[in-house]
């Protein structure tokens, strides 16, 4: 099998961090999300990647990140896409690559609990056409949505109701066969002018072929908005194995499900986990809360933070307010101003400078 990952796309949900960074770079639990992604294809015994890019520099921040994939021990191939035309157009443009292989398509910016390895070993021993992930949501009308029959067969697949006949969502995973790539030329733009892979799934299904719906029920998570990110990043966290290579000094309290890496220093600190410290990061004088991230070489002083996300090279020092729920982009610095809020809630893009009042 072959492997189809899609990394397209402005994330204008995650503004402003995505001004200048890719959505599917922005680390959870201090490792990229598309990292995470090309992993669980590894990991499923899939190592022949394509992964779809903007013909922009996100798409070229992204090819710089992964390389050609040396470190995953996998081949990339990079397919970059003009213009956002939809996930059925990304079956098109990548035709030559994928050949006549079945193959997994995996959304770029998703994370699921278990990965897909069972997924892609019930697929290759099948005599399914197409294989879908769905799993119930509380607000189906924003996914692509399923409606089952009494037999739990597929009756039809809709993008984005208005009016959704059923909570099952699709998650941003779909195994093919070949017949995927008569169904993408076959159909025709939606409303939103793009080719739906739910219209092209719903060809396959009137054609009468094998697809087969699996039901998903452990968590997945789309890392599209703010909210979406620190949740997918507290799931991660809780199932991450703690270690510490880095230095926690004697006047710290450090629990056991604090990850510290390699080179970071904690020092007259508390650090409660779920929670990890990235390389050379220098935690001094501070509280550092469940259920945070924080990256590489990033600066944290007499402050205190907890349930957030904080990308490299930030500094957060002398904040006498604890800072809670936020996003921080990459060489941010906050700095107590002189008058004390009573609270912060803060989505920082890259190197913002915000003077506390």
């Amino acid at each position: 099998m072959k492997a189809l990952i899609l990394s397209g796309g402005k994330g204008s949900r995650l503004y402003p961090l995505t001004y200048t960074n890719a959505k599917q770079l922005i680390p959870v639990a201090n490792k990229p999300v598309l990292f995470r992604v090309i992993e669980a294809i590894h990991d499923a015994g899939i190592d022949d990647i394509g992964i779809i890019i903007g013909n922009d520099e996100n798409g070229r921040r992204v090819q710089e990140a992964v390389g050609q994939g040396e470190r995953w021990r996998v081949n990339i191939t990079y397919l970059p896409q003009d213009a956002p035309l939809g996930l059925a157009h990304c079956v098109l443009i990548a035709r030559e690559f994928l050949g006549d292989d079945r193959f997994v398509m995996f959304l770029g910016d998703n994370v699921i609990e278990g990965g897909i390895s069972n997924l892609i070993r019930g697929f290759e021993g099948s005599d399914y056409h197409c294989q879908i992930v769905l799993t119930p949501v509380e607000e189906p009308q924003h996914y692509g949505v399923a409606e089952l029959n009494e037999d739990g067969s597929i009756k039809g697949l809709v993008e984005k109701p208005r009016e959704p006949r059923s909570n099952l969502a699709l998650v941003g995973i779909y195994m093919f066969d070949d017949h995927i790539h008569e169904a993408v030329r076959q159909i025709k733009p939606s409303w939103r002018g793009e080719l739906e892979i739910t219209d092209a799934i719903q060809w396959l299904v009137d054609q009468r072929l094998r697809v087969h719906p699996y039901i998903h029920r452990g968590w997945w998570i789309d890392t599209g908005k703010p909210i979406d990110m620190l949740a997918a990043n507290s799931k991660v966290l809780e199932e991450l194995k703690p270690q510490v290579h880095g230095f926690v000094d004697k006047d710290s309290k450090v629990d056991e499900r604090v990850t510290v890496e390699a080179g970071a220093q904690i020092i007259n600190s508390v650090v409660r986990g779920p929670t990890i410290i990235g390389e050379n990061t220098r935690i001094i004088n501070s509280y550092v809360g469940p259920f945070t991230s924080i990256y590489h070489d990033c600066h944290v002083e007499s402050a205190e933070i907890e349930h957030s996300l904080v990308l490299e090279h930030c500094a957060i020092v002398d904040v006498h307010t604890r800072i809670t729920d936020s996003l921080l982009g990459r060489h941010v610095e906050l700095r107590q101003s002189d008058f004390k809020p009573r609270a912060l809630k803060l989505t920082l893009g890259d190197n913002s400078r915000l003077g506390l009042l």
